[in-house]
């Protein structure tokens, strides 16, 4: 007699049989409100497009305004700003980083002015938009100056908070500069004014396709950011510097390039319990969009794969370019 086969009780596929019954089961859901749109605005009236980012373009202010009623449309809460500075008001020194009539500041009072407080603008404080050599700090014989970059990085910051930013971003990796620009805020009355820390910053080489359509790659040359952003070998050494910004009076820290840091968003998560973001960086959206432009891959599928495997690692918000069509998506 054949042997009665011997069957599992629990079959795991069961639950995977029905798309709702999988909708269902979700362990990780994408919604819009998940989601920070990062915007790139310059000083012309014309929108013109990155050809290293298929999609995205750089964008008038009245664009930015209109951008930000979209995100408000699709339910995405939070814009991130990004001036395309002219060379004319580049320098040496970065002053016109906190020139209140900046590009930056001025596409937050037009935001605010169609929007009021409805829609969250969260503005990087780093100094490469402004300086003529493409560092994110100021530069002697050939090296970083950390204190003298905090100075400039905290009076950029209290620029932004006074034109209506509500969160500033110091994205540069200086030593100290969190607590430096919380005093700063203080001191000039903007206690309300919100610090999303980028702590754990990587010097990465998928980059390249931003420093391309900020401006900033033509100054930068071969030069390199290893002095100041974090070696990708290092996993330690992001949650000491995570510790050091909460610690200094960071409200809220990011990650940053998400795809090749899906260990440590989760570690930061687990470790501090904060609110924790993640930054979906050009080159992770240049290389979805190049595959999907040849036929390689179905691009939306691939784009909501990589944002859900972010948000599953432990990210609380995604600074990502596929917002908008993501928010379409799943909203």
């Amino acid at each position: 007699m054949t042997p009665t086969p011997s069957f599992p009780t629990t079959r795991l596929r069961r639950n995977r049989q029905h798309e709702w019954l999988r909708r269902a089961v979700a362990e990780t859901v994408l919604a819009p409100a998940d989601l920070v749109w990062p915007l790139f605005v310059h000083e012309h009236e014309a929108s013109l497009p990155v050809p290293s980012m298929p999609g995205v373009e750089r964008l008038s202010i009245d664009g930015v305004v209109k951008a930000a009623d979209e995100a408000l449309t699709l339910g995405i809460p939070a814009v991130a700003l990004f001036p395309v500075v002219e060379a004319t008001h580049k320098s040496d020194d970065a002053r016109h980083a906190f020139d209140p009539s900046n590009l930056a500041c001025r596409a937050v009072r037009a935001i605010r002015k169609e929007h009021g407080d409805s829609i969250g603008i969260i503005c990087d404080v780093a100094l490469d938009p402004y300086t003529s050599h493409g560092h994110d700090g100021l530069l002697r014989d050939g090296i970083i100056l950390n204190d003298e970059t905090v100075a400039v990085l905290c009076k950029q910051a209290v620029a932004l908070a006074e034109a209506g930013c509500p969160v500033v971003a110091p994205s540069d990796m200086m030593d100290g500069r969190v607590g430096a620009i919380r005093a700063a805020l203080d001191a000039a009355g903007r206690h309300e004014t919100c610090i999303l820390s980028y702590a754990a910053k990587y010097a990465s080489a998928f980059y390249g396709p931003f420093r391309y359509a900020l401006g900033s790659a033509g100054a930068l040359g071969a030069a390199d950011k290893k002095t100041y952003q974090m070696d990708p070998a290092n996993a330690d050494e992001a949650i000491r510097e995570v510790a050091l910004d909460l610690a200094e009076g960071a409200d809220m820290v990011m990650v940053k390039p998400a795809l090749t840091a899906l260990d440590i968003i989760h570690r930061v998560k687990q470790s501090f319990g904060v609110p924790t973001f993640a930054y979906q960086v050009s080159g992770e959206y240049a290389m979805i969009q190049a595959a999907a432009a040849n036929g390689w891959i179905d691009g939306i599928k691939a784009a909501l794969e990589s944002l859900l495997v972010i948000k599953r690692a432990g990210a609380d918000c995604i600074l990502t370019y596929f917002a908008p069509e993501i928010a379409r998506h799943v909203g």
